[in-house]
């Protein structure tokens, strides 16, 4: 117990780590010693005997490990206590450094109050190491001022913010505790001071006393441990517990450094539940529904018992967020799992694997049919309406059912598959379930290989274009193009877009390759602008995901920009789908391009919206009639009604028609007799790769009228009789002939 100002060793390969922990310790009244590496420190500390000894771990030669080592080998230098200072916090180091002789830790980067506390704290109790050791002469000295040292010692003690308590071996009874320990066990001193360890631990007298001879005979001087220890009134205590031992045999001392981790261990269950458990519904995130899965599948096998995984995805749930907003949509998640978990037994999981998908674990020995009977329970509980902060929505799933092990073994192709049945599900209207089968898989294979590949062909430049010509029908001259992509894609020849279009736009990748169609056709026009064909207006197809997720103004502007041509001489053609979508969006890039001079025209029309209200809004020049209505003109009054409504309304609203698909005689002359601008189809041509085009634009090749079906019919009339009696069209008929 000296009063001097205790000299602190610091051992560390960085000066700066030296230099730091010196400035730390300096204020508190520390006198401080430096040594480089593990060398330098052996020999000071044999030299002048520090009091405590900060010692950092990797140090080149010589490490912390081996220096703690040699350090508590020799009697000269083992009672000087080692704070191993390390950047290592992971169990087996701490374990390590206390195999080694270590009697306390501090991570790196230091806290300066940690630091004070265990500098404190151990410099203390090696005080009362040292009055232990030198337990005779301090008996003696007691003689004549117990009281007085006794008073000091537990001053020391209860300075500590851990709970110090002290057991003797014989009795098996505490000796001494602190204040610290009094308050964290809800005891008086003297209440604790008639118990012994037994009384709050869980382990018995017995269990106790063979646990603290093991330690005794240990080899090194402090056992470290987790612990639970219980409160006076009941609730557990997980603790932290260091034990030094002084003396021997059943005159040992035990002496017990306590810590509270209990807040710690919960930090730890909170992690973990961040790490498990989703944050929204509480339900298993997609990391422990696999583990979870994984087990299950493991204990299936040895019960052969099937397995059903479910993959459960909510309908229109976009649609929830987008009008309602994202914290209405969180609040049907949140219901949305609670029913799904009362649609299920105990021993069953449900997990949420992200967005709007869930997903559970059945096992059962019914099988397929168990596994239908819980997928329409799970339907069946979302008739009810979901009542969100006041708004009543009423949802439907589709769901996607596979089976170990029938399917598959492996956790992660089972929850594919699944999937793929759940999308399955989708296809076939929603509000259903789908198992899996073989079939499902190879259509999914398939489509990844043409992702794939589609993916490549961007990559690579393996689209082309075709052309087909537009007809003047007036003039019989082709007066423009349509620009038709196709992919060649190697191995198979000349693929046709109806194989890979959809494709293209489901993954988005039309957005590249529209601006790719759109740049080619501007280079093809100058092409023929610098030769004989001279000026030819291109009209190219348009994706509504262009406007959505691309910059379609800026391509268009940049392709006539590098190729130096008229805006005027590139049409751009819109189904009305795309042009309904994200209108205000789409008519501002419209009317910007229209501006320019570009030309639009809206494709297949009269299978979409066909409303006046959007031709009206919309910057439009031309219609072209869909080839469902052009295909069966002559024969099937409904398309003849549709399409003389469409150049009708068209030229009332100063629009040019364009009739695609025109395949016949007969069409064409019905197109001409009825005043329709513009025909497109193989009547003329097909589409024709560039070097087949030109030749046909040099030859001038012109469109003859259809011959007439004889003399007499030369300038016959047709008449278009629509009604859905016979009986009423027969009698016209005969008049009229």
């Amino acid at each position: 117990m000296n009063d001097a100002p205790a000299t602190i060793l610091i051992v560390d390969d960085e000066p700066a780590n030296r230099r730091l922990l010196e400035a730390l310790l300096r204020p508190e009244g520390y006198q401080t010693l430096a040594a480089a590496n593990g060398e330098a420190a052996l020999a000071m500390a044999v030299a002048r005997a520090p009091d405590l000894i900060l010692l950092d771990v990797m140090m080149p030669g010589i490490d912390g490990y081996e220096v703690a080592r040699r350090l508590k080998a020799d009697p000269a230098t083992s009672p000087i206590p080692i704070i191993m200072v390390t950047a290592q916090a992971d169990r087996q180091a701490h374990l390590s450094g206390l195999n080694a002789g270590a009697d306390e830790f501090l991570t790196k980067p230091v806290e300066r109050a940690e630091l004070w506390l265990r500098v404190r704290n151990l410099l203390r109790l090696k005080s009362f190491g040292d009055f232990l050791i030198d337990h005779n002469a301090i008996l003696e000295r007691q003689v004549r001022a117990r009281s007085a040292d006794l008073l000091r010692f537990r001053m020391a003690m209860d300075a500590t913010a851990d709970a110090i308590m002290l057991v003797e071996r014989l009795s098996m009874r505490f000796i001494e505790v602190n204040a610290t320990a009094c308050e964290m066990l809800g005891y008086a001193r003297a209440e604790l001071l008639q118990l012994g360890p037994a009384n709050i631990s869980s382990s018995t007298s017995a269990e106790l006393a063979q646990a603290y001879d093991a330690i005794i005979a240990g080899k090194t001087r402090m056992a470290f441990s987790e612990t639970v220890i219980w409160h006076r009134d009941g609730s557990p205590l997980q603790v932290e517990v260091r034990c030094h031992v002084h003396g021997s045999g059943a005159d040992a001392i035990l002496v017990g450094v306590v810590r509270d981790i209990s807040e710690r261990k919960r930090a730890e269950q909170r992690l973990h539940k961040l790490a498990h458990y989703d944050v929204l519904t509480g339900l298993p995130n997609r990391m422990l529904f696999c583990d979870t899965l994984k087990r299950t599948l493991e204990q299936a096998a040895g019960s052969d018992w099937p397995v059903a995984v479910m993959f459960i995805d909510l309908d229109h749930f976009k649609n929830v967020n987008d009008t309602l907003g994202h914290a209405i949509g969180d609040d049907l998640l949140g219901q949305f799992g609670n029913r799904l978990a009362r649609c299920v037994r105990v021993r069953d999981t449900v997990g949420r694997l992200g967005g709007d998908e869930f997903a559970l674990i059945l096992p059962m020995q019914e099988g397929q049919p168990g596994a239908a009977l819980v997928a329409n329970k799970i339907r069946e509980a979302l008739r009810a309406p979901f009542d969100l902060q006041g708004h009543e929505v009423t949802v439907s799933a589709s769901i996607g059912i596979t089976m170990y092990p029938e399917d598959a073994l492996d956790p992660g192709t089972l929850i594919k598959f699944a999937d793929t049945a759940m999308y399955r599900a989708k296809q076939a209207g929603r509000d259903t379930y789908r198992f899996f089968t073989a079939q499902m898989n190879a259509e999914v294979l398939a489509r990844l290989e043409l992702e794939t590949a589609l993916r490549k062909a961007v990559e690579n430049g393996e689209f082309l274009l075709h052309y087909q010509p537009k007809v003047q029908l007036n003039s019989g001259r082709v007066v423009g193009l349509e620009a038709l992509l196709r992919w060649q894609r190697p191995g198979h020849g000349l693929v046709s877009p109806q194989h890979f279009i959809a494709l293209l736009e489901e993954t988005g990748l039309i957005v590249r390759v529209g601006a790719w169609v759109i740049a080619s056709a501007c280079r093809q026009i100058a092409l023929w602008m610098a030769g004989p064909i001279g000026p030819m207006q291109i009209s190219v197809n348009v994706s509504g995901r262009q406007f959505t997720d691309g910059a379609l103004d800026a391509d268009v502007l940049r392709a006539l920009g590098e190729h130096g041509i008229g805006a005027d001489l590139l049409e751009l053609e819109l189904t009305e789908s795309s042009l309904m979508a994200n209108t205000e969006r789409t008519m501002g890039i419209l009317r910007n391009l229209k501006r320019r001079g570009v030309q639009v025209s809206i494709d297949d029309f009269g299978t979409g919206y066909s409303s006046l209200a959007y031709l009206r809004r919309f910057p439009i020049d031309k219609l072209k009639i869909d080839i469902a209505f052009v295909r069966d003109l002559t024969t099937n009054p409904d398309d003849a009604a549709i399409a003389l409504a469409i150049i009708g309304m068209a030229h009332s609203l100063k629009l040019e028609v364009i009739a695609e698909g025109v395949e016949t005689a007969p069409q064409l002359a019905y197109l001409q007799g009825h005043s329709c601008d513009q025909i497109q189809g193989h009547y003329f041509s097909r589409p024709l790769p560039v070097a087949e085009m030109e030749q046909l634009l040099l030859a001038e090749k012109y469109l003859s009228p259809p011959a007439p079906a004889s003399a007499s019919a030369e300038h016959a009339r047709t008449v278009l009789l629509v009604d859905d009696e016979a009986h009423v069209l027969r009698a016209p008929q005969r008049i009229l002939r």
